[in-house]
């Protein structure tokens, strides 16, 4: 027994571990119980219309509720208002089972149980942590994978008995106004009724959801959640008494006698509209309501696969009481890799959208005067630790539109995305595989776009401890990610059109002219787009602009000082000892650069014009004049000039990827080190390092020797302004004084890679750029 002395509960005294294990069995129970009945269920939906199998559920569960409640005598005497809510709500309610068994009979029971057998805890866990942010990154991605069991589902659960079933019971299911609706619906999108019924069914999920949630305050207000049940199930089944009674005059119904149906109908009665609920009423008082669901889950999918797998087995068609209607039971409860990927899946996700989520630990500081103890939390640890999906959105495409390459990057995106969607919808509409071909071909262009906006952004993010240099780089690599996909498809379309050119294939060329005309009319609008900020150069004459730290320099720098034998100090500011340190950025002089990124986008819109233009020009040959050696001869004239065109930006990325020197610099940089060694103060410099960062920056290191007198911080910042006024950007600056040459060379130390060290400048010569680095 445990012990409920003084002021603190045991961790297990709630819930005592043999009514843990009672309560634990019977939910367990129930819930395989209510998925036998299910299975029952979508049986007797063969033969029975849902309207009228829905209206004997209720009326039926209402007779048990109404007994063993007794809603009338219990309880206060409902108001006017009070019946017209409960009205109400039995008709959402009619409305949810009715979408639900219509679902089942397009599904079958076993993808109706895992997509429609979730806790209301689970669901409104997922959608808080999708679209609030709430919860911690772990309950988001339960919810993703929540979404990507129920995707899984939809397109990878290729359960073809039941869809050969479907197509040979299209008069049955097709045979209610609703029904047709559906079916048109379905068609039109081009859905086959399963898939329809896996969005219809998750669709009916988050409706029960929020109907559960909108009733709670109304069961409060009519006397409790039990009454209120049993009183919606009478209304509902007094509302849907006049559908369910014309359905049955006006249907010819495929039950030959009712007596057989009988027994099975019971069954489903107490198993899925009653005991389920009592028992599962019960295990919420008496265990934590995150259990129940974590095992009513579990139960209800373990029950559901393996009664699919046993469901034909002729001792199972006894134990249903289904054995007198042997024609209703077929084998269309097929197990599919995407049934049992989604149900690992979803068990995973309910349990993460279960678990507590992780709590700020706080710093214990002592007990206050009641004895109650006291802990201190951090400002870090009160944070929000995760984002909603529409705060990641909107951030998103606020950095999107804040810069102007990413900004017509997204534009384009947008308008080659809408013309890529018509293509694919036009296409199946008209059963045309060139207009379906050329979508996916688009939609491969947008995914360069995508890549390229992502770079155009992301180049744009703070420098971190891990990344000091930012991440300007980004767009490089996109650049020549973009160019080698460039080399890729004129490599395929040049090798493609050879082999076409000896043996010309047929071209229907009917619509293949229309879809090649507005394809051009989107290219050309990111030719326009794009134009400008490939083209656009700068330029800047003068002295490099900047701002100043210690008075010396209008150029940042950073050196070191190494000076008076083996001493070594750092200094800041107008320290004239140790070393200066200054970053900064400024413009090139006389040179133009491009963004690299841009370019790659650039050349694939001019490679799809390309493409445009050709099939246009070999379109009005192959129509008008017969030559179908058009199409391979223009295919090989436009792979030769994507390749051609490709070329220059894929040898600009390789270098500057390679950190080669910027080759266009060389006669600034052997003027700009004849200037260092004019400087006063410098005897001598070596190891210069100058490489290209980006397109548009160029960075360098250099040591130089200088005199014992010298003033490190004016030599560093006047060679600094000489580098910038070359072009560099950013120039680390090492100062090495004549002492600690001396000092370095008498300890036998060797300076690698060196230029010759020479007390007389004259001797000094600058080799090319590209021997030093």
């Amino acid at each position: 027994m445990a012990s409920y002395g003084g002021d603190t509960l045991p961790g297990r005294a709630i819930y005592p571990s043999s009514k843990f294990a009672l309560y634990t069995g019977l939910l367990i129970g129930s819930k395989l119980l209510r998925a036998f009945g299910l299975f029952i269920a979508y049986d007797l939906l063969k033969l029975i219309p849902v309207v009228l199998f829905l209206f004997l559920l209720k009326s039926g569960s209402a007779v048990v509720l109404v007994f063993l409640q007794k809603p009338f005598s219990s309880g206060r005497t409902l108001t006017k208002n009070q019946w017209f809510r409960v009205g109400r709500h039995a008709l959402f309610g009619s409305l949810i089972s009715f979408l639900w068994l219509f679902g089942l009979t397009l599904c079958g029971p076993l993808r109706t149980i895992l997509l429609f057998e979730h806790s209301d805890l689970v669901v409104v866990a997922g959608a808080s942590a999708l679209f609030y942010g709430t919860g911690g990154p772990g309950k988001t991605r339960g919810a993703a994978f929540f979404l990507v069991a129920v995707v899984t589902l939809l397109l990878f659960d290729n359960d073809e008995k039941v869809g050969h079933l479907m197509d040979h019971e299209s008069d049955h299911i097709h045979e209610t106004f609703i029904s047709h609706l559906f079916n048109h619906a379905v068609g039109f999108v081009g859905w086959s009724d399963h898939k329809g019924g896996v969005v219809l069914l998750f669709i009916t999920l988050c409706l029960h959801i929020g109907y559960t949630s909108a009733s709670k305050k109304l069961s409060v207000e009519v006397g409790g959640a039990k009454r209120l049940h049993a009183f919606s199930t009478l209304v509902s089944a007094a509302l849907l008494w006049p559908w369910a009674g014309f359905t049955y005059l006006t249907t010819e119904l495929e039950v030959q006698s009712w007596l057989n149906v009988l027994i099975p109908l019971v069954i489903v009665i107490l198993s899925v509209c009653v005991i389920d609920y009592y028992i599962e009423n019960v295990a919420v008082n008496h265990l934590q309501a995150s259990r129940v669901a974590l095992y009513s889950t579990a139960a209800m999918f373990g029950g559901a696969l393996l009664l699919s797998y046993t469901w034909n087995h002729p001792y199972m068609a006894r134990a249903s009481t289904l054995h007198k209607l042997e024609d209703v039971i077929t084998e269309d409860h097929v197990l599919s890799g995407g049934v049992f990927f989604s149900v690992l899946v979803l068990i995973l996700a309910t349990r993460m959208l279960l678990s507590a989520g992780r709590t700020a630990k706080g710093s214990f500081i002592g007990y206050s005067p009641t004895g109650i103890p006291l802990y201190s939390f951090s400002g870090e640890a009160l944070k929000q630790t995760s984002h909603s999906v529409m705060g990641v959105l909107k951030s998103g495409l606020r950095q999107i539109l804040d810069e102007s390459d990413s900004r017509k990057i997204f534009y384009f995106l947008c308008i080659n995305l809408g013309f890529t969607f018509v293509e694919l919808i036009y296409g199946a509409m008209t059963n045309s595989l060139g207009l379906i071909s050329d979508g996916f071909h688009m939609l491969f262009d947008c995914s360069a776009l995508v890549m390229g906006l992502y770079a155009a952004v992301m180049s744009r993010w703070k420098a971190t401890r891990l990344f000091p240099f930012g991440y300007d780089r980004v767009e490089v690599l996109s650049g020549f990610i973009n160019g080698l996909f460039l080399v890729v498809i004129g490599i395929f379309v040049f090798t493609e059109a050879l082999a076409r050119l000896f043996e010309p294939p047929e071209v229907k060329t009917e619509k293949l002219l229309t879809v090649s005309v507005m394809g051009l009319l989107v290219n050309l609008v990111g030719i326009f787009v794009f134009q400008s900020s490939v083209s656009h150069g700068h330029s800047h004459g003068g002295l490099s602009h900047g701002h100043s730290h210690g008075g010396h320099s209008h150029a940042s720098s950073h050196g070191h000082s190494h000076g008076g034998g083996s001493s070594h100090g750092h200094g800041h500011g107008d320290s004239s000892q140790g070393s200066s340190h200054g970053h900064g950025t400024g413009p090139s002089h006389g040179h133009s650069h491009h963004n690299t990124n841009m370019e790659g986008v650039f050349l694939h819109v001019l490679a799809d014009t390309l493409g445009s233009v050709g099939v246009i020009i070999s379109s009005l040959l192959i129509e008008h004049f017969g030559w179908k050696i058009a199409d391979p001869i223009c295919s090989l004239f436009i792979a030769t000039l994507i390749l051609l065109s490709v070329v220059p930006l894929l040898r600009e990325t390789a270098y500057i990827l390679l950190l080669r020197a910027p080759a266009d610099m060389e006669e600034d940089l052997e003027k700009a080190f004849q200037k260092i060694l004019s400087v006063e103060g410098v005897l001598a410099y070596r190891d210069p390092h100058i490489w290209s960062h980006t397109s548009t920056k160029v960075m360098a290191t250099l040591h130089i020797q200088i005199s014992s007198t010298a003033i490190e911080q004016r030599i560093v910042s006047q060679i600094s302004a000489i580098l910038k006024e070359a072009g560099i950007h950013n120039v680390t600056v090492q100062t090495e004084k004549e002492t600690f040459f001396y000092h370095m060379s008498g300890l036998g130390s060797s300076l690698d890679h060196s230029l010759p060290i020479s007390f007389t400048p004259s001797k000094v010569r600058f080799t090319a750029p590209a021997s030093v680095i």
